[in-house]
């Protein structure tokens, strides 16, 4: 038998040896990696970075949106800091959102939960919860000031005069109306993710809590609320920072009123940008909901702790 013939390593016939992807500490190699999330951040800095710089770049402008943009510097920023306008549309939108999010947790939680098993009604109940979050913000806005009008809704209708309120007309009623629209509207996608969540924790679990006698409230509060810590902090901000950008409902039932009482800080700066043609002054409004939006973002990230992105079921 003829032996193998020997391979070439030098000289003019010689193969040359193709340079190897550089291994990460993991094994890894890092060459389609690279490509991999190049995509993604060409994305990201095409419709997240450079908008965000632009609406920075012109909140140093004076900008009625159509003609020449001219540079003011600090004038901008004065006029929308000094006005005391921002503080309450501020103060509403924190209430709004603190309001909305003592509603949307406990209720999406428990759905959650519900809908985590495994019978197959539950599947479609949690088919049936999810429909209000296919709905246009608009058209639920809609159809919502018609059932809520004082003399031709749903309290008129059905002869009930605890539902013949002034709704919409008295400033109390009306931010206790968009807090729960906005919270019906939402909750399903909260559900969702808990769904999700809850399915991830293992059964054995809470086949040990049963053989140790733990009946279902008890294991709940022991097992499934502390495994689904990290799931309430993902839902948390998602709902927290999500508030910060309610408008096309607020708009459209209540234009942000009676008066000032609905008025959030995304409706402020829609006023001033569209109605006032001042896109300095919304410029100015815009960067500051992203600032707040990202310093509750990293508050609630720290909440968890440094271990914010492990699994919540290590050492289950």
């Amino acid at each position: 038998m003829s032996s193998a013939a020997p391979v070439a390593t030098g000289g003019v016939g010689a193969i040359p040896p193709v340079p190897a992807a550089p291994v990460t500490a993991t094994g890894r190699r890092t060459g389609s990696l690279v490509w991999l999330v190049l995509p993604a951040l060409l994305f990201f800095i095409a419709f997240g970075i450079v908008p965000l710089v632009g609406v920075l770049v012109l909140s140093f402008t004076s900008w009625s949106g159509i003609g020449d943009i001219t540079f003011t510097g600090l004038t901008s920023w004065r006029a929308v800091l000094a006005d005391p306008g921002l503080l309450h549309a501020l103060w509403v939108t924190f209430l709004v959102m603190a309001l909305s999010w003592l509603f949307q947790t406990p209720v999406s939680l428990l759905i959650g939960v519900f809908t985590a098993g495994r019978q197959r009604y539950r599947a479609f109940l949690a088919v049936l919860y999810f429909i209000p979050l296919l709905l246009s913000s608009a058209a639920v806005a809609i159809v919502y000031k018609a059932l809520l009008d004082p003399n031709f809704g749903i309290g008129a209708g059905l002869g009930l005069d605890v539902l013949r309120q002034n709704w919409l007309g008295d400033p109390t009623l009306a931010l206790a109306v968009v807090v729960f629209i906005v919270s019906w509207q939402f909750v399903p996608f909260h559900s969702l993710i808990y769904q999700g969540g809850v399915r991830q924790i293992p059964a054995s679990m809470y086949e040990a809590a049963q053989i140790d006698g733990a009946g279902k409230v008890r294991q709940f509060f022991s097992i499934t609320l502390p495994q689904l810590k990290y799931t309430i902090i993902t839902s948390s901000t998602l709902m927290v920072v999500g508030s910060l950008t309610f408008f096309d409902l607020i708009w459209v039932l209540t234009a942000g009123g009676p008066g000032d009482a609905t008025r959030v800080l995304a409706l402020d700066m829609y006023v001033r940008g569209f109605r006032a043609s001042q896109m300095g002054l919304a410029s100015v409004i815009a960067v500051i909901l992203v600032a707040v939006g990202l310093l509750l973002a990293l508050g609630l990230q720290r909440l968890g702790g440094r271990d914010a992105g492990a699994s919540q079921l290590e050492g289950a």
